[in-house]
């Protein structure tokens, strides 16, 4: 009796999901919660595991394909694991495995890097492929000629993604990969938002001096009290923004057709980026998150993103978000609205820059801030007002203590 393999119970914000990926063939023993199949959703990648041991018996949604909750995507054979039966064969398999592997090494050993990487990518069977080089060394160009002159006919297993690999038409080596189902939606969102809003920005710039001679005074002990977790900037820009949006209701609304919700919490989405797209994971009520607790969560996130291990529900919601470009380089940007949200900060890189200070010129390490907004519910006034108070409560800390 076989055991169904069904997709996950989607949130009802997400109506449906795409195969992404098999990571078994029909046929490949399985055991009980090994990854099999990855199904990507507008916000997130869910990761679906065998419900027992046994053998994949059936693949009924391939890669590419759209399924809905709880929908049968494949089935497995249940089976039990017979030490003994293993036992009597494990000199024919030793035996067997030590040739497979002596063949393989043979002709690792007569492929070129490149050529390796194009086999890999392509699932080709190198023995197969006739060598050009010297003493048959495979080269890249071997496996071109194979993937031009017989495309038809190279045979991908279900776990290969559908991209492909090719010369353009000046014969230069190009890849052709489809876009993802989460990379296409968060292209979609950011041209609506471009188009159906009246985003606006407005800069400022803030002294850093402050916040690095905090974290240079007590970045050591902070770590030793919070185990391990490290002071960062972005606590202090999640705080200085949470006061401000107390002040400023307006910049903590969302859109709702034709309404306006002012949010009597603070929900601030912190923008990661990850190997599938953008993400932006939802610091919950920071009203009541001290600085400790900010960046651990942060860290959290971070290391769900990379490793594809975000939830839809880490992503619902927001009132407010907080992108930094900063950390790969970025100087000034005009950050775009995450909708339904009205606006968004923007951080960027902290550079050293000479500032007129009481008369006196001093080096001073500034970061540009940048405060995107929907115009249509946010009036400039209230924009740069609540920019300059982020940027007093980064530049006295203290006010931030003393809640002024």
């Amino acid at each position: 009796m076989t055991i169904e393999i069904k997709a996950p119970t989607l949130p009802e914000s997400v109506p449906d999901g795409t195969i992404a990926n098999w990571y078994k063939n029909v046929g490949d023993t399985v055991t009980r919660d090994e990854l099999l199949v990855d199904i990507e959703t507008d916000k997130v990648v869910i990761e679906v595991v065998s419900p027992t041991d046994g053998t994949l018996k059936e693949i009924l949604k391939n890669a590419g394909d759209t399924i809905v909750s709880n929908q049968a995507i494949g089935s497995v054979l249940p089976g039990e694991k017979k030490a003994a039966a293993k036992e009597e064969k494990v000199g024919q398999i030793t035996s067997a495995t030590d040739q497979q592997a002596e063949a393989a090494s043979d002709s690792e050993a007569i492929i070129s890097p490149a050529a390796k990487k194009l086999i890999e990518e392509n699932k080709l069977d190198g023995s197969t492929i006739d060598g050009s080089g010297k003493d048959g060394r495979i080269t890249k160009e071997d496996v071109l000629n194979v993937l031009e002159s017989a495309p038809a006919s190279v045979s991908k297993p279900a776990a290969a993604s559908p991209s492909s690999v090719g010369m353009s038409k000046e014969g230069r080596l190009e890849e052709r990969v489809p876009m993802s189902r989460l990379r296409a939606k968060v292209a979609e969102r950011l041209l609506q938002a471009s188009q159906s809003t009246a985003m606006l920005t407005t800069f400022n710039e803030v002294n850093m001096q402050p916040i690095m001679e905090i974290r240079n005074r007590y970045k050591a002990e902070f770590e030793k009290v919070h185990e391990g977790t490290r002071l960062g900037f972005m606590s202090f820009f999640v705080r200085a923004s949470t006061e401000a949006l107390k002040r400023y209701p307006a910049v903590n609304a969302s859109l709702d057709g034709d309404e306006i919700i002012y949010h009597g919490y603070q929900d601030i989405g912190v923008a990661v980026s990850s190997p599938r797209g953008l993400v932006v994971p939802v610091l919950r009520n920071t009203d009541t998150m001290g600085l400790a607790q900010v960046e651990q969560e942060i860290r959290q996130f971070g290391e769900k993103a990379r490793d594809g291990k975000l939830s839809i529900e880490e992503m619902l919601g927001g009132t407010f978000t907080i992108s930094n470009g900063g950390v790969f380089g970025s100087l000034l940007s005009t950050p775009i609205l995450n909708p339904p949200q009205t606006a968004i900060l923007g951080m960027h890189k902290i550079q050293e820059r000479p500032m007129a200070v009481s008369g006196e010129v001093k080096v001073l390490p500034m970061m540009y801030l940048a405060l995107s907004y929907d115009h249509r519910m946010i009036d400039g006034k209230e924009a740069v007002q609540f920019l300059v108070t982020v940027k007093d409560l980064l530049e006295d800390p203290t006010r931030l203590l003393l809640e002024i």
